[in-house]
This record gives structure tokens, C-alpha cells and sequence, in this order.
């Protein structure tokens, strides 16, 4: 089992600006050139998707063709522009405005150096990204247009690197924009933070989420064939430290096939009807022997799958995007809840977990331990569960995702995955330790200012630039709380966001 490829047949398109004025003899080194640097770049190894250069935009209708065909084009999850030349930025008009797709400005140039003794007015003329990249930037901020904007010569590998991010927050929002959740149930009863209007969210961010009965996942559990239960386990036994009691037909051997046929029919139903993110509530599964634990907590690791518990859908979106943006790179997305807090002075920390489904895509210290242990709540058997503690990591990322009435709000922490300073043997859940930047209180001080969720996305695989450059796709407001915040600041933050929601929603 493994996550589907969501790069794989995807493209971003690459379109480079000049125009008639230069002549047949210029417009072909347009092309030789930007062809140079297309491959360059998709050589670096540093782009999980492909770059397609398209012929050179010489004109308004060149611009708005080339709009409207990436915008149609259900491979094209992006579009790059550079002007090679000088471009006029009024025939850019009418195409950016009916650009649907995430854009990104790069602003370089094919000479690394200045060839000092024999540049002369043909050269300037020929390599004046430099003017023709702000003629352009004019326009695009002037119609208002989001993007990402890049600088630097194309061999720079930070060049790449900021691209390959930008086309992994791309990847993110076109799987966002496809993606369908299934609901097992409503949300726990009388939780704020876990309720939203799905309808916004379905404009906002595209997904669908709709409930289907506990009813219907209880038929699927019991169509759930043997051999299909057989397969889980023996993947379980592969991949985790399986507890002897589990295996053994006389003790705890039929908990074991419970749990594989509950993750095995969530997984059907949810690719029976194209969903890729899940939710499910406690207080919720009907005559489901078992609270679902081991998979969901696989949810992202083996199929690339957003889940939230409590019927928290909002998260499940969240660890769907993150699982995308982070495919192929160490580590993973999951759901995470701050739990505890360690305030020993000088060394304070949050210990995360949940009560079965933090997911081991993050990353393990151990091999994960496959173990059934009581739950008190559900009023179900015990479920069997994954436990683990989650491998240090700096520069990990919680996100979650709050619904504000007006608007929704992005909310993110940068943090460092540390060891945990005990055993904590006695702790039969999964768990993460993290140093939240800059400092405990002042992260708890501002998060409970922004009104953050206690539930969250953790991505370990990519961090907050992805993030910035996927809030800035969708739209919407990413409050961060990072090692240079300060309350006050982050307050007056919270008020300006506030000001220009109101303001771009006066209409």
C-alpha cells in the first residue's frame, strides 16, 4: 500500500513575455533561451512537477488564449511567468483576469554576469528582465492578483527550491479543490471549535464535505472480505512491532481482525465514493465493535488520506493538504491535539496525542508498537492502536483551521519536534513533543488570541513556507506565530486582517 502520486500526470505551465518590437532573429533566442531554462530547472531535481514551456506571448490575445487553456486544463495546476524582453503590461490585462490557476512571478535572467566588455544596446535590448519583470509586477499587483514571487538567476538551487515549494502548495490546493470528505456521523456534542459552515468551505477552499450514516460503514465492515482483513494484518506485521496477544487466537487475535476490517472498510467506502479525507465521532458507531484506531492513524502514511476525529472535518482538509504538499519528502501530516504542558522553567514544551489517531507518517523514534488497550469513552471494546513517539524534528509546523463566522483563519506555529525527557511507558497513545517558537507562553498566549483550534494539522515533511504560499492560493488569512512575534504585534495583526477582510467583503 502506498499513497497514490498526487504529481503524477500534473504540470505547471511556464509563460514567458516579449513581444513583436525586437524582431524574428531576438524572438528565436527568446525561445533557445527560455528553453535553457525550463530544462535547467526541471533538471534540478528540486521540482516535484513538471515545467512546460509554452510558445512566447507576444501579444493581448496570445496572453488571454494562453490564460483561458491553463485555466481549462485539468493537468495544469499552475502557471509561471517571466518576462524575458520588455512585455507591455497592458496586454496582460485581460489574460491575468481570467487566470483560475495559482500564479507565480519569476523574476530572472539568462546571463549570470554582465558580459562588462562587450554588452552592448542589442544585448540590453535582447535581456531586460530586469525592466520587463517590473512593468509586469506593476500590473499584476494593480489588478489585485496574488502570486508567489520568485528572484534570483535560475541555476541558483534556492531558486528551485522556493519553485518546488510553490508547486507543492499548487499540488495542495488542486488536491483541495478535488477533494470530497466523508463524515461518519456529526460532530461531538457541544464543541465550538469543531463546527464551520461547509458550505463556505466548499467555495472557500473547494472541498465537499457531505455525512454518509454509520449505518452504511457498519454494511461495509461486514462486506469486508477475509482475505482483505488477512492482507491488513500481514502489512501490519511488516511494518510495526505487532504485540504477541494480538496474534495469539486465544487472547486478543479476533480484536486484531476487528480493527483491520474497520480500516478496511472505511477505505472501501471512501474510494467507492472518491473521497480523500474522513472524519469520524465517538459518540457515533453504532454498532461498530470498536472506536476505528490503527486506520485512521493510516490514513496518511499508506493512502494519502486527511483525518480528524470528533467530526472535526476542517482538520481532516488540513492533514489532506499537508499529506499532498509533503509527498516524497521525510516525514508527514497528522492530526495532532495539545495535550500537556512541560513549564519547567528554561525547558518548556506541549506534548501532543490523541486518544488513538496521530498518524506515523510524521515520523518514529521506535518502530511503531501495534498494542490494544482500554479507551474510556466510545463505550466500545478496546481498541487496537499504533504507539509511538514522534522523531525530533526542527521546523515542524501545527496549522489549524478556525472558522471565524465572516471568514475562515489559518492559524500556524512554527515548532521543533524534541525528545520526550521520559519513558513514557505508561502513556498508550501516540505522541509528539514540541518547543513551540518563540516561547511557550507567548505561542499559547497568541494562539488563544487567534482563537486557534486544540485540534491541528502537524506536517513535519514540509514547513511554513508551503503553508504561506497555499494560504495565499486560496485566499486566505494565515496568522503565524514564528520565532520574531511579540503579543502586541501579533494583536495588531490580528486587528489589520481583521480591517481588510471587512473591506475586501464590503461589496
Amino acid at each position: 500500500m502506498a499513497m497514490d502520486n498526487p504529481f503524477e500526470g500534473k504540470e505547471i505551465w511556464f509563460g514567458v513575455g516579449s513581444q513583436d518590437l525586437y524582431g524574428e532573429e531576438a524572438l528565436r533566442q527568446v525561445a533557445e533561451q527560455s528553453t535553457q531554462i525550463v530544462d535547467a530547472l526541471n533538471a534540478s531535481g528540486l521540482i516535484p512537477v513538471t515545467l512546460v514551456l509554452k510558445p512566447t506571448l507576444k501579444s493581448s490575445d496570445g496572453v488571454r488564449q494562453f490564460m483561458i487553456d491553463a485555466s481549462a486544463n485539468e493537468r495544469c495546476i499552475g502557471v509561471i511567468t517571466w518576462m524575458h524582453t520588455f512585455s507591455p503590461a497592458k496586454m496582460w490585462i485581460r489574460g491575468l483576469e481570467l487566470l483560475k490557476k495559482p500564479l507565480l512571478q519569476l523574476n530572472t535572467q539568462h546571463h549570470l554576469e554582465i558580459p562588462w566588455e562587450t554588452i552592448d544596446m542589442d544585448f540590453m535590448n535582447l535581456n531586460q528582465a530586469a525592466h520587463g519583470d517590473r512593468e509586469y509586477g506593476y500590473i499584476v499587483s494593480r489588478l489585485g492578483i496574488a502570486r508567489k514571487i520568485v528572484v534570483g538567476h535560475y541555476t541558483d538551487p534556492q531558486v528551485a527550491r522556493k519553485i518546488g515549494v510553490w508547486a507543492r502548495a499548487c499540488a495542495g490546493w488542486d488536491a483541495s479543490t478535488h477533494m470530497k470528505v466523508m463524515r461518519w456521523g456529526d460532530n461531538m456534542r457541544n464543541v465550538a471549535v469543531t463546527e464551520g459552515d461547509k458550505t463556505e468551505a466548499e467555495r472557500v477552499f473547494g472541498a465537499s464535505i457531505n455525512t454518509w450514516s454509520v449505518n452504511e460503514l457498519v454494511a461495509a465492515y461486514e462486506a469486508v472480505p477475509e482475505t482483505q482483513v488477512d492482507e491488513l494484518i500481514a502489512d501490519y506485521q511488516a511494518k510495526y512491532d505487532v504485540a504477541p496477544n494480538l496474534l495469539d487466537p486465544s487472547k486478543d487475535y479476533e480484536s486484531l481482525r476487528i480493527a483491520a476490517r474497520e480500516e478496511a472498510a472505511m477505505v472501501n467506502m471512501m474510494r467507492a465514493n472518491g473521497c480523500t479525507a474522513g472524519v469520524d465521532n465517538f459518540e457515533d458507531l453504532g454498532s461498530l465493535p470498536q472506536l476505528p484506531g490503527v486506520g485512521p492513524q493510516r490514513f496518511p502514511s499508506e493512502y494519502g488520506f486527511g483525518f480528524s476525529a470528533e467530526g472535526d472535518w476542517k482538520t481532516a482538509v488540513l492533514v489532506r493538504i499537508g499529506a499532498v504538499m509533503g509527498y516524497g519528502l521525510e516525514g508527514g501530516a497528522s492530526l495532532m491535539e495539545d495535550y500537556s504542558y512541560n513549564l519547567t522553567p528554561g525547558n518548556e514544551m506541549i506534548m501532543g496525542a490523541h486518544m488513538l489517531e496521530v498518524s506515523p507518517s510524521l515520523g518514529t523514534i521506535d518502530k511503531p508498537k501495534l498494542e490494544i488497550h482500554p479507551l474510556g469513552i466510545g463505550g466500545k471494546a478496546d481498541p487496537v492502536r499504533l504507539v509511538f513517539t514522534v522523531k525530533p524534528k526542527k521546523n515542524a509546523v501545527v496549522v489549524s483551521m478556525a472558522d471565524m463566522r465572516e471568514r475562515f483563519r489559518l492559524l500556524l506555529n512554527v515548532v521543533d519536534v524534541v525528545e520526550p525527557l521520559g519513558s513514557l511507558e505508561q502513556l498508550p497513545c501516540a505522541r509528539a513533543l514540541w518547543k513551540p517558537e518563540p516561547s511557550l507562553d507567548v505561542s499559547a498566549e497568541c494562539w488563544l488570541m487567534a482563537g486557534g483550534s486544540h485540534h491541528t494539522c502537524m506536517t513535519t515533511s514540509v514547513g511554513r513556507e508551503a503553508w504561506e504560499d497555499f494560504a495565499r492560493i486560496a485566499g486566505v488569512e494565515l496568522a503565524q506565530i514564528d520565532a520574531d512575534t511579540t503579543p502586541r504585534a501579533f494583536e495588531r495583526e490580528l486587528q489589520l486582517q481583521d480591517i481588510v477582510h471587512r473591506l475586501d467583503n464590503r461589496h
